[in-house]
């Protein structure tokens, strides 16, 4: 409580109750931490990656900002200040890198959401567990197989010869009348690319869905279906709303990973007949930069493709906030 001092004026003290509110809060929050410092212990060499690997290299951005020779210590090395980045805007072969990275990542977005949400729904309307458990399976099995593999069976299968399932298949039907070089035409490259993230990733995708679905209260199924919904209805209006939280997160990191367009699909699948298709930002530093020995070339382009990265995984988070999204944080 206040008490007058020497002077008669009242010395102002922190109320008990404020003073023990505050404590409290505080053992609470120690509390907290040791309930769970078995997850606290085990996520300690991943935080210790994340340090190492993806925070202690941004050091390295420093080469962006200078004409870097290998030999001599990075403080030692002749500034040029934002010279490359002048460079590579001045480029015009950057802007048509950036028109394929862009494009590349929005079908792969878009066709990665569409499917793997679809497929998700369908697993979970499916009655018989075997069956359910063998079409997971099948749809799990590309994400394990290496690019280097899954391009040779897509090259295969995509042959004008009698090997090419594609254009036998097409051939049969009627639908063309000859072979189509698919891989040597830069218009189809982005629909192959497209078609082939999502057969070797669909199944792999549709884990969270599937464990997102699963935390929806079984009794809203049942409310529904005794207000007369059907099994469509029941999806549209129970199983979207309860993946919608879950939809919204991964879109937002997604959107922070849009310049990420890939780089073995392209590097194996292209070729130079498709070039104006099929090089996006990582080639393009691989093939201008590091391959030239013009390491900070490649390095004021890297830097380029995470400033943005994070502006867009900001930019959406803020937009997701406003429209009262679930959001990361």
């Amino acid at each position: 409580m206040n008490e007058p001092d020497s002077g008669g004026r009242r010395e102002l003290r922190p109320s008990p109750v404020r003073r023990g509110g505050r404590a409290l809060a505080r053992k609470t929050r120690w509390g907290k931490l040791l309930e769970q410092r078995t997850l606290l212990l085990m996520s300690v060499p991943f935080v210790l990656w994340l340090i190492v690997f993806r925070y202690v290299p941004l050091w390295g951005w420093l080469i962006a900002f200078q004409h870097y020779r290998p030999g001599k210590r990075l403080l030692q090395q002749e500034w040029v200040g934002f010279d490359h980045f002048k460079f590579l805007f001045q480029d015009e072969s950057f802007y048509l890198v950036m028109r394929n990275t862009l494009a590349m990542s929005l079908i792969n977005l878009t066709l990665g959401f569409a499917t793997a949400i679809m497929l998700a729904i369908m697993l979970n309307e499916l009655r018989s567990a075997f069956f359910k458990r063998t079409v997971q399976t099948i749809s799990y099995l590309p994400h394990f197989i290496s690019w280097v593999v899954a391009s040779s069976m897509i090259v295969n299968a995509l042959s004008t010869d009698t090997s090419g399932i594609v254009n036998g298949l097409l051939l049969k039907v009627g639908l063309i009348r000859e072979p189509i070089l698919w891989l040597a035409e830069g218009k189809y490259f982005w629909g192959i690319l497209g078609i082939s993230e999502v057969w070797k990733n669909l199944g792999w995708n549709t884990i969270i869905y599937l464990a997102a679905i699963t935390t929806i209260d079984p009794a809203q199924y049942e409310a529904a279906e005794i207000d007369g919904a059907n099994r469509w209805q029941r999806m549209l209006y129970v199983t979207l709303p309860g993946l919608k939280p879950v939809i919204v997160i991964l879109l937002i990191l997604n959107l922070g990973n849009l310049l990420e367009s890939g780089f073995e699909p392209q590097y194996l699948l292209g070729n130079g007949l498709t070039a104006d298709y099929s090089e996006n930002l990582d080639l393009f530093v691989l093939k201008y930069g590091i391959a030239m020995g013009n390491f900070s070339f490649a390095t004021a382009a890297g830097m380029f493709k995470t400033v943005i990265s994070v502006v867009l995984l900001f930019g959406a988070n803020h937009i997701a906030r406003k429209l009262g999204q679930p959001r990361l944080f």
